[in-house]
């Protein structure tokens, strides 16, 4: 699959912003919030942290429901880390499907991918603070890259920030592991990714790395990590930018028709996480 190195370049929506208006750190009504987010998640994203979370969500012993009731759990919940919305983000689990199937109208897993690529952050509505659900993710257990959002001043009190064994380019990892055996930050990807695989959903694999990887955004906008990826993983990263172009550049606060939709990706839905889920 070629696509442009740039994702912005291929699919750049006329929504009345800017490639540049998009993902701006630096100012905006929203940032004071979405640093103390990144904040919090800087300080706390550990090794150690993310084992614990493995332990306790992988499981999928918190409740069970079907992906529609999951996609529409999230009108309780705005991202705290998105600097581009202030929106419920089940909105913008249409937003990105549509925008996909305009592009893809016959790729059906690429439009599902869409729709649930974020009902990983349900675990927000069960307790979980939204820097251990929400934002970039990076890997943890080797040194933190300068491509991760504010990376300058949100790291210091971090402990691993400190440890000398995680403080390489490869830390605890082997050269070309690939990221499957790496331990990204934790967050709404890694969480989805592993409700998929345990229900054995029919979702390709193109399509789990668009879900387990789309906030790991110092790796397939920056190309930072490389040394960690084998062959595979540079197979599927032009599917992750694919899917990216999608996720940031459909955002617009003109809202779709979410119940005249509804119908048409409940059936994409039965085809390929159909039934109720363990999560």
């Amino acid at each position: 699959m070629k696509v442009d190195p740039d994702p912005s370049l291929v699919y750049r929506p006329n929504l009345g912003k800017e490639r540049a208006d998009y993902r701006n750190y630096e100012s905006g009504s929203l940032i004071d919030r979405v640093f103390n987010t990144y904040k919090l998640m800087h300080t706390n994203q550990t090794v150690d942290f993310v084992k614990q979370k493995h332990s306790e969500w992988s499981g999928c012993t918190h409740t069970q429901k079907g992906v529609m009731e999951a996609v529409m759990s999230l009108d309780q919940l705005v991202d705290e880390s998105d600097p581009d919305v202030d929106f419920p983000n089940s909105f913008h689990a249409f937003q990105t499907a549509e925008g996909i199937r305009k592009e893809h109208p016959d790729n059906e897993w690429f439009q599902v991918v869409g729709l649930i690529h974020d009902i990983g952050k349900t675990m927000a509505l069960w307790g979980e603070p939204q820097w251990a659900v929400v934002g970039d993710t990076f890997p943890v257990g080797c040194k933190f890259q300068n491509s991760i959002v504010f990376r300058d001043n949100s790291f210091t009190d971090n402990p691993d920030d400190k440890n000398p064994i995680y403080n390489t380019e490869y830390g605890i990892y082997e050269p070309n592991c690939g990221l499957d055996k790496v331990l990204m930050s934790w967050g709404h990807d890694e969480y989805l990714y592993r409700v998929m695989k345990f229900n054995k959903c029919s979702i390709p694999d193109e399509g789990l790395y668009m879900i387990r990887f789309h906030s790991f955004y110092p790796w397939h906008s920056h190309g930072d990590y490389m040394q960690l990826c084998n062959d595979k993983d540079r197979l599927m990263l032009p599917w992750v930018q694919e899917f990216n172009k999608f996720d940031l550049y459909t955002k617009s606060t003109e809202m779709p028709d979410v119940e005249a939709l509804k119908p048409y990706y409940q059936s994409l839905i039965d085809k390929y996480c159909p039934g109720i889920l363990s999560w």
